[in-house]
């Protein structure tokens, strides 16, 4: 029969660990998402806020100074100096170039390319070397350079490679003789004179068939005295010593028309630090 809802109603209490059971099936699973929802959206938020900051520059923070930006562009430790950047002066003499400014890198620049033109094959013919000679020499240090650069590079020297009184190789010979810097190094400076060392490799030798002074390499450092005159670096005085020399490579060398081709077809550089 039905009942009637007169009738008293009957309230039923479950054990303990059933009612933490059932509570723990039920009432609680949508507390637990939406607690995982807003862990959720508060770090896709401060992940969202890291991204948008990261491009930004700290409005406090200093800006780099010259030499800052010049000490993070520095070679690795042990490389040497970097670098500096100087573009090699514009004007040129007889050939080379002059002009230097009046600083550190304007010294060691100067340096660089006096060394290529005294380590030229030039220099080996009178007329061409007493050129070279007047071009780059402090006036008053001309006479000694002159006579000291005559005995260097005339007579015994001379023949030594082949090459007649003139400075000229044998027929069918093409007489090698370049200077490559490698490095400077300003041993002093004041402001008018200058000390600088050019660390360099060179080629000397007669290319064809029939030499009997091939082309070799050799490495020396040259040490330059510079005096600031004219307006311009000038060479007063000068040095050479051997070394130093890197284990040679394992490398099949070229052939006497390789080489030739070479000197015929590579021109040099002006140089600056």
């Amino acid at each position: 029969m039905p009942s009637s809802d007169d009738q008293p109603h009957t309230r039923t209490r479950l054990p303990v660990a059933e009612q933490s059971s059932y509570q723990s099936g039920g009432r609680q699973a949508r507390p637990v998402r939406t607690l995982l929802t807003v862990l959720l959206v508060v770090t896709l938020l401060v992940l969202a806020i890291s991204i948008a900051n990261r491009g930004k520059s700290d409005p406090g923070a200093a800006a780099p100074t010259s030499a800052d930006r010049a000490n993070a562009s520095a070679a690795p430790d042990g490389a040497g100096p970097p670098p500096s950047g100087e573009q090699p002066v514009g004007t040129t003499a007889n050939g080379i170039a002059n002009g230097f400014p009046h600083t550190d890198q304007g010294a060691q620049s100067a340096a660089a390319n006096y060394a290529v033109a005294i380590g030229s094959a030039d220099m080996f013919r009178a007329d061409a070397r007493h050129t070279i000679v007047a071009t780059i020499a402090d006036p008053a240090a001309l006479a000694g350079l002159q006579s000291r650069l005559d005995q260097g590079f005339g007579g015994d020297t001379a023949a030594h490679y082949g090459l007649d009184a003139q400075g000229k190789a044998p027929k069918g010979l093409t007489f090698v003789s370049r200077t490559v810097p490698v490095g400077t190094k300003q041993l002093s400076r004041t402001d008018g004179d200058a000390k600088v060392e050019v660390w360099s490799t060179g080629l000397t030798g007669l290319a064809g068939e029939r030499s009997t002074q091939p082309v070799v390499q050799n490495w020396f450092t040259l040490t330059l005295s510079l005096r600031w005159t004219g307006e311009d670096w000038k060479l007063s005085d000068f040095a050479r010593k051997q070394g130093p020399a890197p284990l040679p490579a394992d490398q099949q060398a070229a052939t006497a028309e390789e080489i030739t081709g070479a000197v015929q077809q590579f021109g040099g550089f002006r140089y600056a630090r």
